[in-house]
Order: structure tokens, then sequence, then C-alpha cells
């Protein structure tokens, strides 16, 4: 079977063997595991990481599956990987004649979104008949594509949503190991304070702080002392050149530069980029064989096979995995799935809504957002909002703009349908209502105490007021507990695990990757702990 289609990859595939040798002198237990069990990771993003690098520190030798590319190992073009937002190209999204961004016009507008040639850029949108939905395409998933915002919730809020789950365990233990691994930092108040990049942040915690409404700032996974440089133009732009939706070249600190690395830098992880599982089968002995696509950047089809394996790890985004198993449950690929297989889904309770305001938010804005506005006390009227930037570039929009995380009740399921062989979603726009009306709630008060502001209607779809149709932070479909047993492993299907953000039920309160990440971080130490991969 071929196993790369990358640099990278052939140049682990050669140390395999070498790195499995040298371990057997040490461990022969775990020497008998990586020569006998064959285990598959589906996808690269935050749980994905966790399980290459825990797996990989033991001994055992891993597949990891990723649909898009190894962006690492990409070519660069014009001195860069990725594309601002302003001047996107084939790489900044997943196969679309069109960039499809989170606002669509200005002043009603159509000159947001531009026409692009087809390509498997970074950036991909799963379309549901009321809600789409932002994922990250390469070696890194989600972390590749969102603003960096390193949120760990309340421990109150964590327990109300995921009671089965030793909070302080998690909070003494994983949360602390996620947010070192992961190499988050608040972001310093001398560049938050002064830098004309992070103007509307300021304007936006005076206008908050007006109401009453307290404001945080918040740790994220970029280097700030890369972006001081940035900030003196001592370094190549990044995230103050526009760039971050569409990936980021430099200061970010993606995956593929902390947990990934550490996991790729024991050359045990067989990188299998630009390949997609289509299907997967349990067969009569208990292993799983997947059927595999690969393309090139193109869309052109490569090769196809089928591997098999005797252990798989699901981490394929709440998406992607319930993707995956509703298909097998409806098409009895795997027996005994559970029923709860695809429910319990939510989008976080992300809304997204936009102020005009009497005063300059600036032209220039960072693409790394640091600050919230927060009145959380876990009712059904909390709101967490990210003072997002609207970098428009020449105009000064005079515009405050976030993206809301609420506490909504609603919770989704997915669906197959076979006539179309494709994932369906149980959503609609009136279960969005509870988180429309909190960011209404929430927004008012800061209208009420700005003189001059009023709610743009000319962002978002249909001139709508508070965008309620897409989401960021897909939650769900194989909860923790429920579909899988309360270490990860698919009830029923021994050998199958979870470990992606489909493990929470729907919401977390905040930015979810921290969460994904420890949730991770305590399932993969019980599982190995278990001896679950031998």
């Amino acid at each position: 079977m071929s196993l790369t289609l990358t640099r990278r990859s052939l140049l682990q595939a050669s140390a395999v063997t070498a790195a499995a040798t040298t371990f057997s002198q040490t461990s022969v237990a775990t020497s008998h595991a990586v020569q006998n069990k064959r285990i598959a990771i589906i996808g690269s993003g935050y749980g994905g990481a966790v399980a290459a690098r825990t797996l990989t520190s033991m001994g055992y030798t891993v597949d990891m599956i990723e649909m898009g590319a190894d962006w690492e190992n990409m070519t660069p073009r014009n001195g860069k990987v990725f594309t601002k937002m302003t001047a996107p190209s084939a790489r900044s999204m997943w196969f679309k004649d069109r960039t499809d961004l989170p606002f669509s016009t200005i002043f009603g507008l159509d000159v947001v979104n531009q026409r692009i040639p087809r390509g498997a850029g970074v950036l991909d949108v799963e379309h549901f008949d009321a809600m789409k939905v932002y994922v990250g395409r390469g070696v890194g998933g989600g972390s590749l594509v969102n603003g960096g915002m390193a949120v760990t919730p309340s421990e109150s809020f964590f327990k109300k949503v995921m009671p089965q789950v030793d909070s302080t365990e998690m909070f003494g233990t994983y949360f602390p190991r996620a947010n070192a691994a992961l190499q988050t930092a608040l972001p310093p108040t001398d560049i938050i304070g002064t830098s004309k990049y992070y103007q509307f942040t300021r304007v936006g915690a005076a206008q908050g702080r007006r109401a009453g409404i307290k404001h945080q700032m918040v740790p994220n996974v970029y280097d700030w002392n890369y972006m001081r440089k940035e900030n003196f133009g001592r370094v190549p732009k990044s995230a103050l050149d526009g760039q971050v939706i569409f990936g980021n070249d430099y200061g970010k600190r993606s995956l593929p530069k902390t947990i990934l690395k550490e996991a790729f830098d024991t050359q045990r992880v067989n990188l299998i980029s630009m390949t997609e599982v289509e299907n997967i089968t349990q067969e009569s002995n208990g292993s799983f064989s997947l059927a595999l696509k690969t393309i090139d950047f193109d869309g052109n089809i490569v090769q196809q096979r089928v591997a098999e394996y005797d252990r798989v790890v699901m981490a394929a985004g709440s998406v992607g995995t319930s993707r995956l198993l509703m298909k097998a449950k409806a098409q009895g690929t795997i027996r005994n799935l559970p029923n709860s297989t695809g429910k319990s889904w939510g989008p976080n309770g992300n809304i997204m809504a936009a102020r005009n305001i009497s005063q300059a938010t600036g032209t220039y804005q960072s693409g790394i957002p640091s600050m919230g506005l927060t009145n959380w006390d876990d009712s059904q009227n909390s709101v967490f909002a990210e003072l997002a930037p609207l970098p428009i570039p020449v105009l000064e929009m005079r515009t405050s703009l976030y993206l809301a995380i609420t506490n909504n009740p609603n919770l989704g399921s997915f669906t197959w349908n076979a006539a179309k062989n494709s994932l369906g979603l149980n959503w609609t726009e009136s279960m969005s209502a509870p988180s429309v009306l909190a960011a209404k709630n929430f927004l008012d008060k800061i209208n009420a105490a700005n003189p001059g502001s009023s709610y743009r209607n000319d962002l978002f779809d249909n001139r709508k007021i508070f965008a309620d149709y897409f989401s960021y932070h897909p939650l769900g479909g194989m909860v923790l507990g429920e579909a899988t047993d309360l270490n990860g492993e698919v009830k029923g299907v021994p050998g199958l695990f979870v470990m992606d953000g489909s493990l929470i039920p729907g919401k977390i309160g905040v930015n979810p990757f921290v969460t994904i990440t420890a949730l991770a971080e305590r399932n993969m130490d019980r599982l190995v702990s278990a001896s679950r991969f031998n």
C-alpha cells in the first residue's frame, strides 16, 4: 500500500522500521504492539494530533490519514504558502469556484467573495439546509484556519455540559497540559494597548465597559513576539497582513508546529495526505477496512485502495466523523453502532453580528483576535462575544464585529440520505432562536449605552442582523458516555475510538479547541493504560 504523497511522509516511512527496532530493545511488550497492531488515525486536528503524539511516544507506529494537503511542505508562492483574505487563490478554499466568507456583502453589495480556481484549498464549508459549518482542510485541521483563541471554559459550565467527566481531574491536570502543549499565551498589553492594528479591540472594550459588560484578554496560540516584530515592520507580516481564515504563514503556532511536530519527530507517523476515507467496514475478525481515495491538488484521482487496520481513531471533526459513522450505520458496514450515533449536535451557540458606531475602529486590523466581552453566568442569557476583526483595506468601517458564543439548549442530529448518499442535519432556523435572543439582549445593552450606535444589516445573507446560519465550532455527534464509553471507545465496536469535537454535546461556552485537546489527553491516557491499543 502506498503511504505517502509528501516529502515528510517519504522521510518518515523510511525511518519507521529502524525506529521500531530501536524501541524494541527497551520494551518488549510495546514492541509486540508496534509490530502486530495496525493503527489508523483519521484526521489530523486537535484530537488526532494528541492521539498520534501519545501513541508514538509509547512506541506505536500509526498511519495518519488526512484528506487535505501537507501545507508545511507546500511550495511557497511569492514567499508565502497561504493567502490573505483579500487575495484568495485555489489554496484558499476546498474545491470552490468562489470564496464563501462569513460576511457576504458590504453596504449590501456583493463585493466580498471572489471567484477563484478550484483546488484543495485550506478552508472548506459543509452546507446543510439551515446551517453551514466551516472546517479546516490539511495537516493540522481546524488549527490552520481558526483565529487561535485558546479559551478554557469555566469549571461550573463544563460540569453542566459534561457531568460524566471528573472536572477536578480535567482542570487540575488536562486543561493545564493542553494549554502547555498548544503553547497558549495571553496577549501582551503593549501590543493590544498601543498598536494601530488593535484599535478595533480597544474601542470594542470601551463600548462594552460603558454598558457595564466585562471584557477579558483571551489566550492565543499566536507568537506575540513575532507580532511585535510585525508591528514594527521587522519581519514579513502575517496576522497583520490579513492572514487568518485562509491560513497563516509565520506567527501562528498551529498544530504542525506544536503537538503534531512532536509526533512527527518520533518518525513513527506515516502521513497519508490528500487522502479521503470514503467508507469504513468492520470485518468478521473485528478489524476495519478503510476505502481510501487519494487525489492531487486539482482533484484528479491518483489512487483508490483498501487498507486494513486493527484499531481506528476517528478524529475527522464533528461533521467528518459523524459522516463516516452515520454512513456505516445506515449501510450496515459496522455492526452494533449505538443508536446515539449522530445525536446531540450543536453549533456552540455561534451568532455573528455587527454594530455601526460613532468611533473609528481602524483601517488596519489584526486577523488575530485578543479579547472578548462576557456576561457569562451559565444561564440561557449567557454570552461570550469575541471582538472580531473586520479588515477592509482603505475603508474606515466604524464597525464593531462580534462572534458570539451562547448557551443554546437546543441540540440537533445528523441523518443519512441513502438516495443522495450524503449526510444531513436536523437543524432549523428556529433552533437558533435562543442564541439570537441572547445575543440581541447583550448587544442591545451596548447600543443603549453608546449613543449613535445601531445594528448593521448589510453584511450577512438576506440582510440578517444576526447571522445564525453558520458555525465555526461544530460539536457533537458521538458524545462521550453516550455513543462512546467514558474513554472515547465506541460502544459495541471494540477498537474504534473517537477523539474530536464530536465527543462534546453541542456547546462548551467558549472556543472549543482547548477542551477538545484536553479531553483527548484524558482519553488517550486512559485507553493506553487499559492497553486498548495492544
